[in-house]
Order: structure tokens, then C-alpha cells, then sequence
């Protein structure tokens, strides 16, 4: 095995857990547009104080159900604003959550919270609850199931009232670094679905670091980005820490299908996708080019953007033809694909397999 090592940019602290993330921000930027939720054709901002706030209301909610410190709680759900939510308020509450991919069939939803120790459960919708049902009686140690879609927020944090805020306080405070911050399993496509581990310095260090190494990224004013893929998975659930941690304002839109019309309403900085996604993306352009006529033109454009990126990446001269046949594209091709994406977008961020030259620079670096 190949090691590769680069110095910290950022010195570990052994003390910080995930929660503190959230508390620096909060004293850094209360103000801070933290979040979007979708309002009618628009978006509602909340800010870092206001996250914090309904955190803790979750957090006592979770403390008033007996869930104790170190215990373990399901969670499964698509990616949108209560998905951290949920998560930051486990944390506050001393718990580890053990987050269940949408497309986890009953066996393997039964497997995951069997094998974690899992003593509960949230669920977004009738139709994960359906499948959790299926399993409820082969799950005894979950003793509480609880559906998003019927109202489970709202009533935990009405059931929480009386929880000190003393108790959060302390409960937030009880793990460091070395402690278990979340049990990630995989997908289960190579046999039963096999669970990670992660600390809270895990994610806690990466964040600090990559915030650093990223900061033309994330700590550029008004910097957003608008999540769709699974926060289950821990590329999308890095970012989220990352941002409350950098102060970027996060978006969410867990159905693809109405992806374009919240890009284009939300006007993120920066996308966050994998590389299945990007190639979805110029094939979807590439068949609209082609019904439309305009097919060759496309073509010729994605042509011109992987020579442009590749002599820009190994830092040599664009030729001054190129340069006026890449001028032209942007007018006719590249700027298009920046407007249906919003419009603002300057990174796109892949992660979990290596791009191909096409996806990478035909459908992103040409949006730059």
C-alpha cells in the first residue's frame, strides 16, 4: 500500500467535538444565513442563531424521549433542511446517530439497526415507515419509531419544554475528539451493508482543514450551495459540517427532477455531485443539443472546453485560436449551461469515484 502524508494546516484539538462547529459559527455570525428552505417560488433564510435555536429545542426533545448519552439513533430520510437539523440536535443530546440510505430495502434496514444497537428510529415518510413496519418486531431493542410526516418534530420539541438548557449544555460537552460521532454503513451492493466507525475528530479535523484548503471555495462572501445528494452518505454529510463550520448558506432538493428549477431559483456558488452525476448531466445537454440541431455545435464546444482546461491545467499558452473559438462557445453553449445552473456557480465540487475528461471539463469546468 501507496501512503501519502501532508502536515495539518489547521492543529488538532483532541477536546472539540462536532457540536462546537456550530457553536463558534453562532458566535462568529449569528446573522448569518445559514440555511434556505424552500417558500413557495422562493426561498426563507435561517440564520446561524436560529439553527442553534431550534437545535436545541430538537435536542431536548430527543433528552425528555430517554435517549441517553452514547445511545444510538436511526435515521432514515432524504436530504433536506431537517436532515441536519436532526443531526446537530443528536449531537447536542450526547447521541450517535446511524444514518439508513432511502433505497435500504426492509432486510437490510433490520440488519443496520440490529447490528448498530440501535434503541430508535426517525423516518420521513409513510412510505419508509411501510418498510421499517415490515421489520418493527424483528428490531427489539428500537423502542421508539418516529415519522416526520406526521408531525415528530414539532411534538418532540413540544415534549421537551421543560428539559434545562443546562442539560443540553452538558450533554454537548460530555464527548472530545476520540468519541464515536456516527456509525456510516455502506450501500449493501456488495453483501450486507458493513459499518464505519467515524469519530468526532473525524469530521471535526477534515472540516477545519478543509475549510483552509478550500477557502476560495467556502469562505468566499455569500458563498452557497444547494445539497441533492444523499446526506446519508458521508461526502454530502462532510459538506454539511463543512459549511455550518465556514458559514456557507446550504440549499437542499432531494427530488433530481426538480433540480434545474431550484438551481436556477436558488443560484448556488458552488455544486457538489458525483461523477455519475456530471455525466448525467452533459449526456441530458448533448441529447437537447441534438433534438434541437445543434448537436455538432455541442460537440464542437465540448471538444474546445477539454483542450482549453487541459492546457490551462498544465499551465501552458492558450493559442490565440483557440482562445477566440472558446470566446464564441461561451456565448453560444457555455453561458447557457451557467444560466440553467443559476448563473453563479465558479466550482464544482466531485467526490466518491474519478471523473472522466468529458464529464469533468464538458460539463463543469466549461460552466466556469
Amino acid at each position: 500500500m501507496v501512503q501519502f502524508e501532508v502536515p495539518a494546516i489547521v492543529p488538532a484539538d483532541p477536546e472539540a467535538n462536532i457540536t462546537d462547529l456550530l457553536v463558534k459559527r453562532v458566535e462568529a455570525t449569528p446573522n448569518l444565513a445559514l440555511f434556505s428552505v424552500p417558500d413557495g417560488a422562493g426561498w426563507r433564510n435561517i440564520t446561524a442563531a436560529d439553527f442553534q435555536t431550534a437545535v436545541i429545542a430538537l435536542a431536548k426533545g430527543f433528552v425528555a424521549a430517554g435517549i441517553q448519552p452514547g445511545e444510538k439513533v436511526g435515521f432514515l430520510a432524504s436530504t433536506t433542511y431537517e436532515w441536519t437539523l436532526v443531526d446537530f440536535a443528536l449531537f447536542y443530546a450526547g447521541a450517535v446517530m446511524v444514518p439508513i440510505y432511502e433505497t435500504s430495502s426492509p432486510a437490510q434496514i433490520q440488519w443496520i439497526l440490529e447490528d448498530s444497537g440501535a434503541i430508535a428510529l426517525m423516518v420521513e415518510s409513510a412510505g419508509h415507515f411501510s418498510k421499517v413496519d415490515e421489520v418493527r418486531g424483528d428490531v427489539p431493542l428500537v423502542r421508539e419509531v418516529w415519522q416526520m410526516h406526521v408531525g415528530a418534530i414539532d411534538a418532540l420539541t413540544a415534549a421537551g419544554v421543560d428539559v434545562e438548557d443546562a442539560e443540553i449544555e452538558r450533554r454537548r460537552n460530555l464527548a472530545v475528539g476520540s468519541d464515536i460521532a456516527t456509525l456510516i454503513y455502506t450501500s449493501g451492493s456488495t453483501g450486507r451493508p458493513k459499518g464505519c466507525v467515524l469519530t468526532h475528530s473525524n469530521f471535526v479535523e477534515l472540516t477545519r482543514n478543509s475549510a483552509k484548503s478550500l477557502h476560495k471555495v467556502v469562505e468566499t462572501p455569500g458563498s452557497s450551495t444547494l445539497l441533492f445528494i444523499t446526506t446519508a452518505h458521508v461526502f454530502a454529510r462532510f459538506i454539511s459540517l463543512l459549511n455550518v463550520h465556514a458559514g456557507v448558506r446550504t440549499g437542499h432538493q432531494p427530488d433530481t427532477k426538480q433540480l434545474l428549477p431550484a438551481l436556477g431559483s436558488f443560484k448556488p456558488t458552488f455544486l457538489l455531485a458525483v461523477p455519475r452525476v456530471f455525466e448525467k448531466v452533459y449526456n441530458s445537454a448533448e441529447q437537447k443539443a441534438e433534438a434541437g440541431g445543434k448537436g455538432k455545435i455541442f460537440r464542437a464546444a465540448a471538444a474546445a472546453a477539454i483542450e482549453h482546461s487541459k492546457l490551462l491545467e498544465a499551465g501552458e499558452k492558450i493559442p490565440f485560436g483557440l482562445k477566440i473559438k472558446f470566446a464564441l462557445f461561451d456565448k453560444l453553449v457555455y453561458g447557457k449551461l451557467r444560466e440553467a445552473m443559476g448563473g453563479n456557480i465558479v466550482y464544482a465540487v466531485s467526490g466518491s469515484a474519478p471523473l472522466g475528461a468529458r464529464s469533468v471539463i464538458s460539463s463543469t469546468a466549461s460552466v466556469w
